[in-house]
């Protein structure tokens, strides 16, 4: 069995099996010599390597990467990954980045040059034709009204203020004897009032507080039984009106029916409201 200048037992005699140090001759230019700084100590020797390799001579002679410099460590470049083992790098065949897509204007983000640009483009016009005769110009179309152009309500509607004889009966049967300090009015004009804008306050004027509602029911005659501010009559959208009480001392009627506080009741043509002591007021379209 041969042993190489390392020490190693080989079962061949021109290679060691172990760490491929050739066997007999002169080992080939450029190969590492046993003791020296590249092999560590001698085997025979036991003595420390002259000096130890210098990281940084190492990379300075270490292959760098044609793609980042990067001084070589293995099959596949620490940086960027390029494969030694590969096809080679050259810089003139790599392929460039695609050129950066033109920029989108919008209507509202001023373009190149003077001006703004919308991203919008013109039609290109038709070419014309000189033998054509012109024909007469164009009339533009009219203007499509809008609805926000109507305000609301579209329709008229109107309310009848009056004194209501049976509506005065049936209050005096539900509070009793102290009701009888209130008479029902000899007299009572007949009141109408326009429905406008978007409510009409029903109530009684206060000069202390600064209320003047448009439905004043402040009289003569007056009726006790009405707040200040005893309901208020809105617009709604479809052009209609509804009434909400928006918490009268003694309540507010529909059509006989007394409605919950702060709900907002749709009325119709004919409806009658009623409030206060003997006050009825009926409402109309048209």
């Amino acid at each position: 069995m041969a042993v190489c200048p390392n020490g190693h037992d080989s079962a061949s005699d021109d290679f060691c099996d172990t760490c491929g140090m050739r066997i007999g001759g002169s080992p080939p230019p450029g190969s590492p010599q046993p003791g020296s700084p590249a092999t560590g100590p001698s085997p025979a020797s036991g003595a420390p390597p002259a000096a130890w390799p210098d990281p940084a001579a190492s990379a300075a002679t270490a292959e760098p990467c044609p793609r980042c410099g990067t001084p070589r460590t293995g099959q596949f470049c620490e940086a960027c990954g390029y494969n030694f083992a590969g096809p080679r790098f050259t810089p003139t065949t790599a392929s460039a980045p695609p050129p950066p897509a033109p920029r989108a204007y919008s209507s509202s983000q001023p373009g190149p040059g003077s001006g703004s640009y919308s991203s919008a483009q013109a039609a290109p016009s038709a070419p014309s034709d000189p033998w054509r005769e012109p024909g007469p110009p164009a009339s533009p179309a009219p203007p499509q009204p809008s609805m926000s152009s109507f305000p609301y309500p579209q329709a008229t509607w109107t309310a009848v203020v009056g004194a209501d004889r049976a509506y005065y009966e049936r209050v005096q049967a539900v509070t009793g004897p102290e009701g009888s300090a209130v008479v029902f009015p000899s007299y009572y004009a007949e009141r109408r009032f326009q429905l406008v804008g978007n409510q009409m306050r029903i109530g009684r004027r206060s000069v202390s507080r600064g209320l003047a509602p448009e439905i004043d029911l402040t009289g003569p005659p007056a009726d006790p039984g009405i707040s200040r501010l005893h309901a208020v009559l809105i617009a709604t959208p479809d052009g209609n009106w509804a009434v909400l009480d928006p918490g009268s001392a003694n309540g507010t009627l529909v059509n006989g029916s007394e409605i919950v506080v702060g709900d907002q009741v749709p009325l119709h043509d004919g409806d009658r409201i009623n409030l206060g002591a003997w006050t009825t007021i009926t409402v109309h379209r048209g």
